[in-house]
């Protein structure tokens, strides 16, 4: 029982941080943390019940061991002292059944808290702009959906539990003594003091040397992070840095080490404290008691239950003595979660959205003005990792840009790397919203249809063809999860990456390692076309999609895309002159706007721009499809 306590609030002290009791909670944090809580109300009732019945148990036994002693000082019959006996072997029973139950509703309230919290903030963060990824440490939101859920299910599990138990027991514990014996109380009580004073100080180093052990375990994190993916552990050796980065790794492990051993020297420190006291004030209860036990003013069993009692007070009064930052640690968690979920997605359904038409095919930029949205509008500064954040209004990216595609056309995109052409393909698909003007798909403005419908129609690769740490067969399938194997197959052969997974010792159940970097840039650009294929969508986007293939394994792929996009609608942000002469329009972009629009031969006979293009990137060399690019 007292070590149960003791241990307790050690753990109160360790991790709590005073500086939350400081913290300013927005207004009705309180009823929200009840709402998420109100599930689990009739478990939380049967929990609070079973931790009362549990201190009241832990009260009882030792007014009963008393009661023992006394029926043997007393000589009463072997009887009688046998069914005490047996009652407090019935309650130790009792005791441990409680504990089950306690714990079993404890998980279960925890658990089920988490999985609501983690989910609720899971599906928010989906529903995020690209936007709020671009600015968001990742490591910082990763730590809301483990760390701060966490610390937020700990308000209904051990800290609401530690806050009940510890205040029952103290009170029956101390109403209980006083009853027995006030003068033997009271003097137990003079010596607490003597432990909760440098245990607070204990507490308050200890606080600042876990803060500091977080901090620089988040860094190591960090550090593991960047330098263990591929393209870290490329640029270490790349630069020969692995050396620097070995000491600087060394140098906060062994500071986490230092403070390790630091940490557990105070810890015990605490224990020993905390046991020299409470025997201290056992040895006080005995010899006090006895001396009023001789002189017939108490009972042996009165100082025998004394001294039990005595272990469950100390534990209780250091718990609650950080009741209050325990509560608030709890609550701090809590608000750093509603910080989350209380941003709002820019890009949202409208409340009236229709299903996009399935013979949508058409794309329509009417007068189209755009920015991207400043920190204020998709971010929080504790997720960047700064004080405040950036609210400067961005300027224009896009300038008044209006063109039509009409159904099964291929629509060119060229022009000066930044002119605004990946920006265009983003405010079809709507990962972006324009800030003026309509983007229309089939005749519809994209903020009116759902952004599911939407996405279904439409099919895109963009510059870096992202692959998951899973399967071949996996990667595809997240364009069209039922594929069957002979569709998986088929859409393979059309991208001309049929051979290399056939040759794979594994096949379509090739792992493709983080970020598909165990394929070349060539195969992971296949195979995102592949994927795209399978999809078979009535809208195509593709943004230098054959970048990173060579002219061979180009031309197979365009060939593969040319019956692929027979009667869908395409806008291609051209790197190989092939694109741009196979386009039915194409449209010159520059700072924004659209400069010149027209057919390869009809640009090029202006003489403008994209003439001026032509010229310095695509005419270097003789063969027909150069690899330049003109973003």
């Amino acid at each position: 029982m007292y070590s149960q306590s003791s241990m307790r609030a050690f753990r109160s002290m360790h991790r709590a941080d005073s500086s939350v009791v400081d913290k300013q909670l927005p207004p009705g944090t309180y009823k929200r943390v009840f709402a998420f809580a109100r599930p689990y109300r009739k478990e939380l009732a049967v929990f609070l019940l079973i931790i009362v019945a549990d201190a009241l148990i832990g009260v009882v036994t030792p007014i009963l061991a008393g009661r023992v002693v006394n029926q043997i000082t007393g000589h009463a019959a072997v009887r009688v002292v046998v069914d005490i006996a047996l009652v407090i072997a019935g309650l130790a029973v009792v005791d441990a059944g409680l504990s089950f139950a306690q714990r079993w509703y404890s998980a279960r309230i925890g658990e089920g808290l988490i999985y609501d919290m983690r989910t609720a903030v899971f599906d928010h963060v989906q529903r995020m702009p690209l936007a709020f990824f671009t600015r968001t440490q990742t490591g910082a939101l990763v730590s809301r959906l483990n760390n701060d859920v966490l610390g937020a299910q700990q308000a209904f599990t051990s800290t609401l539990s530690g806050l009940v138990s510890n205040v029952v027991s103290l009170v029956l514990t101390a109403g209980v003594m006083f009853s027995l014996s006030w003068q033997i109380t009271l003097l137990s009580l003079v010596m607490l003091p003597i432990f909760v004073i440098p245990a607070r100080r204990i507490g308050t180093r200890l606080q600042a040397i876990t803060r500091e052990s977080y901090n620089l375990n988040a860094s190591m994190n960090a550090t593991m992070t960047e330098r263990f993916n591929v393209a870290g552990a490329l640029l270490v050796k790349l630069f020969g840095r692995a050396e620097a980065e070995d000491a600087s790794f060394r140098g906060r492990a062994a500071r986490v080490r230092d403070i390790g051993v630091t940490s557990a020297m105070y810890g015990r420190a605490f224990f020993v404290a905390l046991t020299l006291v409470a025997s201290l004030a056992q040895a006080l209860v005995y010899g006090l008691g006895g001396y009023f036990a001789i002189k017939g003013e108490l009972s042996a069993g009165t100082v025998v239950t004394l001294a039990l009692l005595l272990t469950r007070l100390y534990g209780p009064l250091t718990a609650l003595s950080n009741a209050r930052v325990d509560v608030m640690s709890a609550l701090v968690s809590f608000d750093r979660v509603f910080e989350i979920l209380d941003l709002p997605p820019m890009i949202d359904d409208a409340p009236d959205a229709i299903e996009l038409p399935a013979d949508a095919r058409s794309i329509e930029f009417a007068d189209v003005r755009f920015a991207y949205p400043s920190a204020g509008e998709v971010s929080l500064a504790s997720l960047e990792d700064v004080a405040v954040l950036d609210n400067t209004q961005p300027q224009l990216v896009l300038r008044g840009v209006s063109f039509r595609a009409e159904p099964g056309e291929l629509v060119a995109l060229v022009g000066p790397s930044g002119a605004g052409k990946t920006t265009i393909s983003q405010l079809v698909p709507r990962i972006y919203d324009v800030r003026e003007g309509q983007v229309l798909v089939g005749g519809h403005d994209v903020r009116t249809v759902t952004q599911q419908s939407l996405r279904d129609r439409i099919g895109v690769v963009s510059q870096e063809a992202h692959m998951f740490h899973d399967t071949i067969r996996g990667n595809l399938l997240y364009a069209k999860p039922h594929a069957s194997d002979d569709e998986l197959w088929d859409a393979i052969g059309a991208a001309q990456i049929g051979e290399l997974v056939r040759s794979l010792p594994d096949g379509l159940d090739t792992l493709v390692g983080d970020r598909g970097y165990r394929l070349s840039g060539g195969e992971k650009a296949r195979l995102a076309i592949a994927r795209l294929l399978l999809k078979a969508p009535e809208i195509v986007i593709l943004d230098e999609a054959t970048a990173h293939l060579d002219s061979e394994s180009e031309a197979a792929v365009q060939d593969a895309l040319a019956h692929a996009l027979v009667g869908r609608t395409s806008v291609v942000i051209a790197h190989r002159l092939s694109t741009i002469q196979k386009a039915d329009k194409v449209l010159v972009i520059d700072d924004g706007r659209i400069a010149e629009q027209g057919t390869h031969e009809e640009l090029l006979a202006a003489n403008g721009l994209y003439a001026e293009l032509y010229r310095t990137q695509f005419s270097r060399t003789s063969e027909p499809s150069p690899p330049v690019e003109v973003c």
